[in-house]
């Protein structure tokens, strides 16, 4: 028994495998009337399918690339079936003696096995071809004209649309209006009409405002001939299950225009981003924060244009003809085109109103109204600035739209300080959602945020000395704000702003009656018979203004003024006295000015809010109790005016006065006795508002911080031993804060001719630090003393010591020899300058950072680098005599 049965087993086995391969001869005749029946239908569909293509064809549609493949595979197919049905045919007939024995009988098996094949090959076309809901679909090649300067960024989209990776399945282009989103999204739109990449579809949706879902379904609905009953009587939900039911099956390319804020895809029946990587999306929009709202994986600002694309714009818009109609006429056209500053639709729309210009003098002439009325100028108004206002109108409440507008009253081309626009803000009004000035402070960098996010201003350029951050406005978005200010040009002269004319004469200044902000610099002002009027003016900025005193009386007749600058006059000497007529003021800058004496009429001015006296080297004293007048201070300002202290001015009187101040909070001051030093460190209250401090003091050994400092400058302090943190009284009320972060608000420190300072251990409590410079200091032997931290009982965090650190300045110490204990990465450094400091022989410096990267550029420039040490070549100042040091002092 244990024999037979394997036999048996084999033989069920073989019988079966007989039996099926008798099935594809015994059935062949009947499968090869199938596969003919199968094919006809086929071929019916086919030719019904082909049909719904022509039709749509002569529509200036075109077909859709897997419908296309779809006619051809079916082409090929009946080809391949035709075949088969012969062979059949041919296998029929030569059965042998007339049975139902074919002569080959493994032929025979094969030819069947390749019918029913085939059978189920027709079946799966015929499926995909009855589920052609779309054959074809508008060409929808946009009108465009001829791109310049765009090709890098076309490039880089092109090469992301290319892709079948699912690292990036969707871009946001942002920029400000009129920078030419739209006409790379164009652009992109022909480019996949035309070549079609692995896409079935190409969708474009003008979005607008508001994101409306009804209106992108119906654009989705039209695109994708959705049946009309699956459609009409829909509620928003069902007909977004019936987008998403046929995109589902498709590869396409979303692309999305003028977004204004965020579109919720899923309502609309767009399937996910990541759905099996068949979606791309590309969206514009003027606000890189929609591009985050949208989530989309990489955001691209669109720039303005470099100057030879610009004028190349240009050029091709004012026409050749044009341009070669005078020798002069290519130069001017220079000048016209530079007022556009790179802006397209600028450069656009002034370069055809430029069209049939052809004399000099007329192009003169419409650059003086270009630079002194663009308003006026042909198609500013309805072509251009009416559609920068869109940024405008789209900000989110009136304090961020009073604030943008309030940018214009600078100077073309400025660098606006962020800390001073804030100030002005502050004593403007704009941001009296806190009393604290603190508070108001980051709403105002808040606003500066979405004013960048929005595209309406851009980050300034701050030089690398310079701790505060500088912004700019465009000069085409400044003339819409001016234009904006003015009602839409309505009211000339509600903000005037001058800058560089020669002076201005009093006739002119009588007409500024109703003006509301006025703005002065560069220039200066005729002396007047009768003092002027200003009813209506709220705002007096006249910085860097050529007068040494303003015309008799001149500041007699402004009953609601709050803010007055008049800084920056180096030539003002005398403050008139009817500057404490000014009860309504709130803000007064005098910085920089030759003033001696402060009159003692500023005592009146009870609301001002922010007084700021800094760099006054001239100031002889400040009137008694004229501090403690101000009962509504909030921020004073007095650094860099030590020269005081030589005047017998009394420092401690000051601080007494500004204790006793109710809302004061934000104080800038420079400290030059031991007396008033310890005044300072001795009240709560003055550390706790006190945020720049500098301190001049020859006699002093020890300093103890306090934890709210933002900005700390050591001068010429020769007994100086020790710096502490005053944690006791203060730590409590600073809690928010770990021990080893209590100076998280210090940001920049300068230690200057500190012979007996040893170290600065205390910064490892400083993580926010950006700015350091030490410089003279004789027995400095470490920066940070890892052994002392110890010794203070601070934790160290070692991946938080120098992490924000920008700059970095050693000069002139000759016993340093270490900065930090261990490397470490320094991920924010942009700047370095070590200089005579020959104990130091190494840089704590790792691979990763910025400035490593930087030396190892310079290194292998001189022969005798080759024969150095890198640790040697990381402290090049002191290597050699013949090497300048100038070398490594650029930005990283």
């Amino acid at each position: 028994m244990d024999c037979v049965r394997p036999i048996l087993d084999v033989a069920t086995r073989l019988w079966d495998c007989a039996a099926k391969r008798a099935v594809y001869i015994r059935h062949l005749p009947q499968n090869l009337n199938s596969l003919r029946t199968e094919t006809e239908e086929l071929k019916n569909l086919y030719e019904d399918v082909k049909k719904r293509v022509e039709r749509e064809e002569k529509r200036q549609k075109k077909r859709l690339r897997v419908v296309d493949g779809w006619l051809r595979g079916v082409e090929a197919m009946e080809k391949e079936v035709q075949e088969i049905l012969a062979k059949g045919d041919e296998e029929i007939q030569k059965k042998c003696l007339g049975t139902c024995c074919p002569k080959n009988c493994g032929a025979t098996y094969n030819l069947g096995k390749m019918v029913l094949e085939k059978m189920d090959a027709v079946t799966v076309k015929k499926t995909e071809g009855s589920n052609f809901s779309v054959v074809a679909e508008p060409l929808m090649e946009r009108q465009l004209d001829k791109t310049v300067g765009q090709d890098l960024l076309f490039g880089k989209v092109w090469k992301w649309l290319q892709d079948d990776g699912e690292q990036v399945s969707s871009i946001g282009l942002y920029g400000m209006g009129g920078v030419g989103k739209t006409t790379l999204l164009t652009r992109i739109n022909n480019e996949l009409l035309k070549t079609r990449l692995e896409f079935d579809a190409v969708i474009w949706v003008t979005v607008s405002r508001p994101a409306n879902v009804e209106k992108v379904q119906r654009v989705l609905f039209n695109k994708l001939e959705i049946p009309q009953d699956k459609w009409e009587g829909r509620s928003e939900d069902e007909r977004a299950e019936e987008i998403f039911n046929v995109l589902k099956t498709k590869k396409f390319v979303l692309l999305l225009d003028d977004i204004w804020e965020r579109l919720d895809l899923s309502k609309v029946g767009i399937p996910p981003l990541n759905h099996q990587d068949k979606l791309k999306m590309v969206v514009t929009t003027r606000s890189k924060d929609v591009c985050q709202d949208m989530e989309v994986t990489e955001s691209i600002e669109v720039n303005c244009l470099p100057w030879e694309d610009a004028f190349a714009l240009f050029q091709t818009k004012v026409g050749a003809d044009t341009i070669n109609s005078h020798p002069d006429i290519p130069k001017l056209a220079e000048m016209v085109a530079k007022e556009c500053c790179g802006l397209p639709l600028a450069l656009i729309t002034i370069g055809r109103a430029m069209v049939g210009t052809k004399t000099p003098e007329e192009w003169e002439k419409k650059i003086q109204m270009l630079k002194n009325y663009p308003a006026k100028f042909p198609g500013m108004e309805n072509r251009l600035f009416s559609r920068l206002a869109f940024s405008y109108d789209s900000l989110p409440d009136e304090t961020i739209k009073s604030c943008f507008l309030y940018c214009s009253l600078f100077p073309e081309d400025y660098e606006i300080s962020h800390r001073n626009l804030i100030q002005l803000w502050i004593g403007e009004g704009f941001l009296d959602e806190y009393d604290n000035i603190q508070k108001a402070r980051n709403q105002g960098e808040e606003v500066i945020q979405s004013l960048q996010l929005a595209c309406l201003l851009e980050n300034g350029i701050s030089p690398l000395d310079e701790k505060d951050e500088y912004l700019k406005m465009h000069d085409v978005i400044r003339d819409m704000a001016l234009w904006l200010a003015h009602e839409n040009g309505k009211k000339k002269n509600k903000f005037v702003v001058k800058d560089g004319v020669e002076s201005i004469r009093a006739q002119e200044v009588e007409k500024w009656k109703e003006t509301q902000r006025i703005s002065l610099w560069n220039t200066d002002i005729e002396e007047h018979r009768k003092p002027p009027y200003f009813p209506n003016i709220e705002t007096f900025l006249a910085s860097s203004v050529f007068i040494e005193s303003f015309p008799n009386r001149f500041f007699t007749n402004m009953p609601i003024i709050r803010v007055l600058d008049l800084s920056n006059n180096f030539k003002l000497m005398k403050l008139p006295v009817e500057i404490g007529n000014l009860v309504t003021l709130q803000y007064l800058n005098l910085s920089c000015t030759s003033i001696e004496y402060l009159p003692v009429e500023l005592k009146n001015l009870k609301k001002l809010r922010c007084l700021i006296l800094n760099d006054m080297y001239f100031l002889e004293s400040l009137p008694s109790q004229m501090v403690l007048s101000l009962s509504s201070l909030q921020l004073f300002s007095m650094y860099s005016t030590e020269v005081l202290a030589f005047k017998g001015y009394d420092e401690r009187r000051l601080l007494e006065e500004l204790e006793q101040l109710e809302h004061i909070d934000d104080i800038s001051i420079d400290l030059t006795s031991v007396s008033s030093i310890q005044t300072l460190f001795n009240s709560h209250k003055l550390q706790r508002s006190t945020r720049w401090l500098q301190l001049v003091c020859e006699r002093m050994n020890l300093v103890q911080l306090s934890l709210y400092i933002e900005t700390l400058h050591i001068k010429n302090c020769f007994e100086l031993q020790d710096v502490k943190i005053n944690f006791e009284k203060e730590v409590v009320v600073y809690s928010k804060f770990p021990r080893h972060q209590c100076l998280n608000n210090l940001y920049d420190v300068k230690i200057f001719r500190c012979h007996k300072l040893l170290n600065l251990t205390w910064l490892i409590c400083a993580p926010s630090l950006q700015f350091l410079s030490v410089e003279f200091c004789e027995s400095m032997e470490k920066v940070i003393d890892d052994e002392r931290s110890e010794v203070l009982e601070i934790e160290v965090d070692h991946l938080g010591v120098f992490s924000r650190l920008i700059s970095l300045t050693l000069t002139w110490l000759p016993k340093l020899r270490s900065i930090y204990g261990r490397a470490l990465p320094f991920p924010s450094l942009r700047y370095i300058r070590v200089l005579q400091c020959p104990s130091l022989r190494k840089l704590p410096f790792d691979s990763n950072t910025g400035i490593s990267k930087k030396l190892e550029q310079i290194r292998g420039q001189k022969e005798w680098w080759d024969g150095l040490d890198w640790e040697d070549q990381a402290i090049m100042h002191n290597l050699t005599p013949y090497f300048q040091p100038t070398q490594i002092q650029d930005e990283i």
